[in-house]
């Protein structure tokens, strides 16, 4: 009988995801001659016509062997990557609608948009065409991208191919050219102006990054939306975390829809900051929310496809409402983590020390604590800004480390790892997330495997340092670095804003390698024998899987028919969130504000759908 084998930290996955293979770049022959725009354009007529007479021979003659077809709603109501000619073809012969895609044109609407040698060079590595392309679909259109390359008789076929629909045929957004009036001229007695419409609104007569960009789009599409917040303002959610937090990524990738950052912005926006920016966006979208409200109840009729929803809301005169709505969808916008992980432990009734908390709990070091030690257990994000927070309050400090952990510099994550897409003077941001998103998974990992090495080599003195010190770092699953790390089971790994440097000057201590035995009335106890005092132990432990929350809140009659939520399903797509969840009229949605900022319309366009029949709630 085989021993079982362990899966080391750094490979490790959500509980049933998959782990996500890694693709290779193609053979690359000599840089295309020809006219780009011609090999583009004799493509697409080819595929138009191989799909509109379901021609499954010559679709096939179409791809690479190793090709990917990567689709979001366009062919489904679903997203789905297609590894190989026979998995399409055999999704195609199977779909009860054939293709959805009627119509693919090159949209040559820019030089970046155009047919081009760079958008196929996977990081300078392949020589190929790319181009940015227009999809109609059976009920609306989209973007997408095709990366072609040269087979070994010199026949352009598809590397990787993008599909994607992003607004339907007959419900625009309401933005530019179809942005609303706002006024009605004319003899109208009684109407009303618009703060009076815009009271009504909120109130429904007759907030984190999730919740308002999935509703704004909901908003712009003309579905009346509602967020509840159970904190007194909209932000607080962040306001409340604790005191020196401020976004690991740069402003270029967080921008929320409709409303961008200003150019003044700081290139990492501290916590606060970033809530007075939400508090400013729902009044600058208008979206209806009411803080300080409980959901006590939530009940599915299955016969009228609703909900029942009892509310709880202290108005801003003291009063509690109770109110019943019933919504046909709830969006569970909690983040993409659910329950935290605060692991239990002998002796733990028994410590006396000031504090022991999990990190979302904790609010900030306290002022004047000169010599009092601190224990933070895990060396993530979090953990490391905590500690950092209490080495900067006078705290003695010791990171307890667990498993390895992923180290990047800022500097690498704006040199490398988003250069090109998200930087001062780069792409705009939609064209930006279509190139992201343009990319398949598994060579999204394949590139990875470059950017780490190049980032291994910028920061090895800093990995180095922080080795010597005894913290253990690794180059994440398959040395693919965060951000797959990030994909695959949502932590894992640390962003330096400077805490690295106090690890490596031995201004922050780290224990690694023995497991927590005991609590004691001020210290911690170790397997290996050795103590620890404590005045304060916080657990950046991490969270449960988004379902947790889902039980807390709605119960298990709910959660029992969602699916788990993160890490990657056998396609190679995140699992469950944007996307259905199981049960219906109900919903995932969470992430980083990039992926809230695209993902937010592909939710809103299903919803929309679901709506208008357009889309079945039977539907694959």
């Amino acid at each position: 009988m085989a021993a079982a084998v362990a899966v080391p930290s750094y490979a490790r996955t959500e509980p049933g995801s998959h782990q996500l293979r890694l693709a290779q770049y193609p053979e690359s022959t000599a840089p295309p001659k020809a006219d780009v725009h011609k090999i583009a354009t004799e493509w697409v007529d080819s595929l138009n016509k191989a799909l509109s007479s379901s021609d499954y021979d010559a679709l096939q003659n179409l791809f690479l062997p190793d090709s990917c077809w990567r689709d979001q709603l366009g062919l489904s109501w679903d997203y789905h990557t297609f590894s190989g000619p026979e998995k399409i073809i055999s999704f195609l012969k199977s779909s009860p609608h054939g293709s959805r895609i009627k119509n693919i044109s090159i949209d040559d609407s820019s030089d970046l948009h155009a047919p081009n040698v760079t958008a196929a060079d996977f990081n300078g590595k392949v020589n190929g065409v790319g181009s940015f392309l227009t999809i109609e679909t059976d009920v609306g259109r989209g973007p997408g991208i095709v990366r072609l390359m040269q087979d070994k008789d010199g026949k352009w076929k598809v590397f990787t191919l993008f599909t994607a629909m992003h607004e339907l045929n007959e419900h625009k957004e309401m933005i530019g050219g179809n942005r609303p009036n706002g006024v009605t001229h004319g003899d109208n007695p009684g109407h009303k102006n618009w703060q009076e419409r815009r009271t009504a609104m909120e109130n429904f007569e007759g907030a984190g990054q999730g919740g308002l960009t999935s509703a704004a789009r909901l908003q712009n599409l003309g579905v009346p939306t509602l967020i509840i917040d159970r904190n007194p303002r909209v932000g607080d959610n962040w306001r409340n975390r604790y005191h020196r937090l401020v976004l690991h990524d740069p402003v270029w990738y967080d921008h929320l829809p409709y409303v961008p950052f200003p150019s003044h912005w700081p290139t990492f926006t501290p916590k606060d900051k970033l809530a007075e920016w939400f508090e400013s966006y729902v009044r600058i979208l208008e979206l209806n929310v009411w803080t300080q409200t409980n959901l006590e109840s939530a009940k599915w009729d299955e016969s009228k496809r609703q909900w029942t929803v009892n509310l709880k809301r202290k108005k801003a005169d003291g009063t509690i409402e109770d109110r019943i709505l019933h919504p046909h969808h709830i969006i569970q916008a909690t983040g993409h983590s659910g329950e935290m992980k605060f692991p239990q432990m002998k002796g733990m009734e028994n410590f006396k020390g000031d504090r022991l908390c999990h990190s979302s709990q904790f609010k900030g070091a306290k002022a004047d604590s000169q010599g009092k030690k601190a224990i933070v257990v895990g060396s993530c994000n979090s953990g490391h800004d905590i500690a950092q927070d209490f080495y900067e309050h006078g705290y003695d400090v010791t990171i307890i480390q667990r498993s390895s952990a992923y180290v990047v510099s800022t500097d690498c994550v704006l040199d490398v790892l988003l250069k090109g897409l998200y930087e001062e003077g780069g792409p705009a941001t939609e064209d930006a997330d279509l190139l992201f998103m343009s990319i398949p998974n598994p060579m999204l990992k394949r590139m990875h495997v470059d950017v780490t090495i190049e980032i291994s080599r910028r920061d090895a003195d800093l990995i180095a340092g922080l080795q010597k010190a005894g913290f253990k770092t690794d180059t994440g699953p398959d040395e693919s670095g965060f951000f797959m790390k990030y994909f695959q089971r949502g932590g894992g790994y640390y962003i330096d804003v400077g805490c690295s440097q106090l690890i490596i000057d031995g201004k922050i201590k780290v224990k690694q390698g023995s497991e927590i035995s005991e609590f004691k009335e001020h210290s911690l106890l170790f397997e290996d024998g050795t103590e620890l005092e404590a005045d304060e132990i916080v657990f950046a432990t991490g969270y449960q899987n988004m379902r947790t929350t889902a039980r807390k809140i709605f119960g298990d009659e709910v959660a029992d028919r969602t699916k788990d939520v993160w890490g990657f399903d056998e396609e190679g797509e995140l699992r469950t969130m944007w996307r259905r969840t199981g049960h219906p009229g109900f919903w995932f949605f969470g992430g980083n504000l990039a992926l809230c900022r695209y993902f937010s319309r592909m939710l809103a366009i299903q919803i929309k759908a679901l709506e208008e029949g357009i889309m079945k709630y039977e539907d694959p």
